[in-house]
């Protein structure tokens, strides 16, 4: 856990092309080109100071999975640590998730519960670009954002990536606070999927891209340990919330063993370093997922 801090201005990141969705699960999708950082800068440069509870959670939604087959348990798990999760020695209310390896037919559960939220779902692609399918009949694998107010400017984009293994990023700007939350779960180091992390550098360019430059909450899955050259950039651009003093690289761990030990971090919420955050992950073993929630509350100037 660390303690809030200032931090030092965000670099420009370039826009690119990205695929477009409405907000929510299951939306139409449309080719479409994001506009460039200035632009965004400019839009949001006279905003008020905000505050945000933000929450990133690999939830291990699929068969194979501690609640894989108990999908309304696990959507139920979600609601409560969104409730409630440890920042700073207390408990905050999110109004900001960001969820990996998650169902849409999770995503649909939490929009039935939760119905003053918005969210957006962008599902995992397979071989030839089919959309990945949960095999607990939960509909489809990927990657969500949620907020407790609107989401706009939300977009899609398809990741480069091995073809079996096809990642997804998706992004969405909350009206109320004018915050870019992004979501992603990076290609795995598995033998058979990018060992030498080389597809991983070149998802997080087009990540970044993806982000923008201001009020940027980044999280999610990275599946890389914080010294990872492949993070490089991202701890260039960004401050991680709970990376410690300076330029290190640190933070409590989050993936979980078969036995609940924690045994590394690889989860992560990069934020803009224009912006102060403290940050916390239950020391407790969550039963739930392989992965612990990563907590933050982000002070946007």
């Amino acid at each position: 856990m660390r303690t809030p801090r200032a931090l030092i201005p965000l670099l420009a990141v370039a826009g690119a092309a990205a695929v477009v969705v409405t907000a929510g699960a299951g939306a139409a999708i449309e080719q479409v080109s994001v506009p460039s950082g200035p632009a965004l800068a400019d839009a949001v440069q006279d905003v008020a100071p905000a505050t945000v509870n933000a929450m990133t959670w690999n939830v291990c939604g699929d068969t194979g999975c501690p609640m894989g087959t108990r999908p309304a348990e696990l959507a139920g798990e979600v609601a409560r640590q969104m409730n409630g999760s440890e920042v700073g020695g207390r408990q905050v209310r999110m109004n900001a998730v960001l969820l990996q390896e998650v169902c849409s037919g999770h995503v649909d559960t939490l929009k039935a519960k939760l119905r003053s939220w918005s969210w957006a779902f962008a599902p995992a692609r397979t071989t030839g670009g089919a959309e990945r399918q949960c095999a607990n009949g939960q509909g489809r694998h990927g990657v969500a954002v949620g907020a407790d107010s609107g989401l706009s400017d939300v977009k899609e984009m398809r990741l480069p990536a091995p073809d079996r293994y096809g990642r997804s990023a998706i992004c969405g700007t909350v009206s109320t606070s004018r915050t870019r939350l992004c979501s992603v779960q990076l290609s795995s180091a598995q033998p058979d999927d990018d060992p030498r992390g080389q597809w991983r550098a070149k998802q997080i360019g087009k990540l970044t891209e993806l982000a923008g430059e201001d009020r940027v909450i980044v999280g999610g899955d990275f599946t890389e340990r914080p010294e990872a050259p492949a993070l490089g950039t991202l701890y260039r651009d960004f401050a991680e919330c709970d990376q410690g003093p300076g330029e290190s690289r640190t933070g409590a761990m989050t993936q979980q063993d078969w036995r609940g030990n924690a045994v590394a971090k690889t989860d992560y919420l990069f934020i803009s370093k224009t912006a102060g955050a403290s940050c916390g992950v239950s020391p407790a073993p969550v039963r739930t997922s392989d992965h612990r929630p990563l907590a933050a509350t982000v002070r946007f100037h």
